[in-house]
């Protein structure tokens, strides 16, 4: 399987919430869909908090 990009795995989210929202879904549709939302969320988070630690690693680097 692809990884996904941390700009598609944002796109994903934001479909997962909009169909959260929306109120449509049955629950086991909206529990999967849940379940893959909290999966792309953490995933996110890792890609944001390893970027801010280059950031921060080149920073103190340039000092």
């Amino acid at each position: 399987m692809e990884e996904l990009s941390y700009e598609q795995q944002m796109k994903r989210l934001e479909e997962i919430v909009a169909k959260l929202e929306d109120g449509s879904l049955g629950l086991d549709e909206s529990l999967k869909l849940f379940e893959e939302g909290t999966k792309l969320a953490a995933e996110c988070n890792k890609v944001l908090n390893n970027a801010e630690q280059k950031i921060i690693k080149l920073s103190g680097e340039e000092e």
